[in-house]
Order: structure tokens, then sequence, then C-alpha cells
């Protein structure tokens, strides 16, 4: 990059000023993470747009680490937002407006310049891919009195006692945080999520009427539709990114059970993906698609060492709730006679990426009871639908 290409993004990009942050400090934006040095203070050259802020404070070695905090923003060109770590809490907070004012001229006129590491572009594609139907209204409508997200903050985790490796993990590192706990005094400050009944219960519905409501759930998802998103579809996918980029990067387990709410809502319809919303169907399998092929990569990210990853081996098995969902879905677009061209493209994809990094296996395409691999030139003709 020439220097006035880097002048250009310098003034036009956004930046964060983050004051005092300790060294060894984990600290991410979007799909970017890494330990503050000495000299940080902050991030600079933003592209506008929709990101999330997350990190974790660590001992003075920079060996253990306190659980993850996060925070989504909607930035404008040259907007600079300005924080300041509170020692005693261990995390990032508000200064005065007239001090904020002051801070974001000093940026303004390069005086921190050489202390904002440069958002690093080249991954800015990768975070457009897990963010595009985010929008301001999005993160206003769901983010947390606060706009804190935490797993602090979720005091009804752990109820019963832990029952996975990540929930284990992560319930020690609240015994040795010194942020604030949630405990019965303390009001639950968790994100305003859409409610996803788990199953369908209708009064004066007949038994195997309701028994055929819950096996296909595609009446639910147009309920929710309507009266949650007023029939757009694309505010539901970025409540489903939302909840996953809050899950994977914040650590979130409340986030974690709402993404996990949603794959089950629509990995549970069979009416709605072959006939009234196969352009819904196309995107989810597309988000889901790139969320999974993202959450892969960073498990294996020696960036991410140190702090705790939610996606655990329980998530990843060949038994695991995703597995199943993926299965029966698989099944019902691949044996379909007719399908929409994008969404079976779509789902083959998603297949193929979790066969090849995951060892899943799934049945081929068996459409006219006859088995065919993805390019047989004797498989029958797709047929694209009309919306």
């Amino acid at each position: 990059m020439d220097a006035d290409t880097a002048l250009e993004l310098v003034k036009k990009g956004a930046s964060l000023l983050f004051l005092d942050v300790p060294q060894y400090t984990l600290l991410g934006i979007d799909t970017q993470m890494f330990s503050v040095g000495p000299n940080f203070k902050g991030i600079k050259m933003i592209p506008p747009g929709p990101h999330f802020i997350y990190y974790s404070s660590s001992n003075r070695g920079g060996s253990e680490f306190s659980p993850m905090i996060g925070f989504f923003i909607d930035l404008n060109p040259s907007q600079v937002i300005v924080r300041q770590w509170d020692q005693q809490e261990e995390r990032l907070v508000k200064i005065s407006e007239e001090e904020e004012e002051r801070y974001s001229q000093g940026v303004k006129n390069m005086e921190f310049d050489k202390y904002l590491g440069p958002y690093t572009l080249n991954q800015f594609g990768e975070w457009k891919m897990l963010s595009n139907y985010i929008t301001k209204t999005t993160i206003q409508r769901i983010e947390p009195i606060g706009a804190e997200i935490t797993i602090i903050h979720e005091p009804d985790i752990f109820v019963n006692n832990p029952k996975t490796a990540m929930e284990e993990a992560l319930s020690e590192q609240l015994k040795n945080t010194k942020i604030q706990k949630s405990d019965d005094k303390i009001v639950k400050r968790g994100c305003y999520y859409t409610k996803i009944p788990r199953l369908i219960k209708q009064k004066g519905i007949l038994g195997q009427d309701l028994t055929s409501l819950n096996l296909d759930k595609t009446s639910l998802l147009e309920s929710i539709l309507i009266k949650e998103y007023e029939g757009m579809e694309d505010l539901l996918l970025g409540e489903l990114q939302f909840a996953f980029v809050a899950f994977l990067m914040g650590q979130s387990l409340e986030a974690f059970l709402q993404w996990k709410n949603f794959v089950n809502l629509l990995f549970g319809c069979t009416e709605a993906p072959l006939h009234t919303r196969s352009n819904l169907f196309t995107k989810f399998i597309k988000v889901v698609y790139y969320q999974l092929k993202y959450a892969f990569q960073k498990e294996n990210n020696a960036a991410t060492k140190g702090s705790i990853t939610l996606l655990d081996d329980s998530f990843l098995s060949s038994d695991s709730f995703l597995q199943h969902l993926c299965k029966e879905f698989f099944l019902l677009v691949l044996q379909a006679p007719f399908v929409d061209g994008d969404l079976l493209s779509w789902t083959r994809k998603l297949k193929e990426l979790l066969e090849s990094s995951l060892g899943w296996v799934f049945e081929h395409d068996t459409r006219d009871g006859i088995f065919y691999e993805d390019d047989d030139e004797f498989a029958p003709v797709v047929v694209m639908l009309e919306e």
C-alpha cells in the first residue's frame, strides 16, 4: 500500500482509541485478535459499518485470562470511539463527552497515529461474510443494556452443575475474575433475542396434527417471521449472525443457545425450503456455511491460544445436534425431485465442508431412488423455481 492510499484510509476510516489497556490483554475486532503490547492505544483505518469488539484481561504474565467481554458498534466514516480502561473492574468504560471530543480531535490531528494499529483490510472480506445481514437496527434491537455481551451477565446459565468441558472451563474463569459477577441482586443484562419455542403447543389441535406441526416447523417459522420481523427475512438472518458472532468471539453461552435455536428452527422445516421460502433457505445455508468455515479455522488458530473457544468436542462430534439436523436436511434437499438450483448448490457445499473438515459421513444424492455423485452427468436436471 502506497503512502497516499494509506493516508486516505486513515482519514476516511474510523478509529478506536483505547486508553491504558494493560499489556497482554487479548483484544479483537471482527476476525482479528491479538495480544496488546506496551505502546498500544487502539486501531485505525477501520471500514465503516458494523463491527464487534471483544477483549479479555490477563494476569501480569499473560498466562491466565478473564471471561471475554464484547460489544457491537456501527461506525461512520472518520468516526472516533474513545474508551478508558478501568483497572478496578478490568474493562473498557466510556469517558465524558468533553474528554471524548478532545481525544477524538487528537486522533484526527494524527497525534496518536503511531500508537494505533491498522485494521487488517485483507481480513475484512471474511468479516463481511459473517456480518452482511447485521445492521445498526439489528444491534439496537438485540444488544443488552450497557451494550456489553459477556458470560458474566448471564446468571441463569449455571443453575445446574456444568455439563460439558466448555461450561466447566467458563465456570472456572468466573471464579477467578475481578469483574462484578452476576448474582440474585444484580439485574440480568442479557441480549434481547427473539423467543423461539422448541415445541409448538396450540389448543384445539388434535394430537396427530400437533405432531405434524412439530415435525415440520414451517408454520412456526412463518409465525415468527410475521410477528417478530414483519416478514423481512434479512432481519432474521441478521439476528442469526449477531448470535453467532457473540457466541464464537464473545464467548456467550446465551448467544450459543440462540444460534442453536435458529439452526433447529430452520433445519427443522420441510415445506419452506422446497416451496415457500427457497430464497431464505439459500441465504441461510450460505450464512451457516461461512460461519462453520470460519469456526473450523478458528479452532486451529494459534492466535486464540489462552482464550476459551466454545466449539467443544460435543459440538463437533458425529453424534451432535448439528450432525443430526444436517443429515435430515441434506436428505430432504438432495432427494427432492424439484429443488431451487442455488439452494441445491449451497447445500452440497455445506455438506462437503462438514465431510472434509469433520469427517462426517452423509448419504449421497438419492433422487429417483438412484445414487448420484454430485458431478454425475446422468443426475436429473435441477429446476429453478420462481419466488
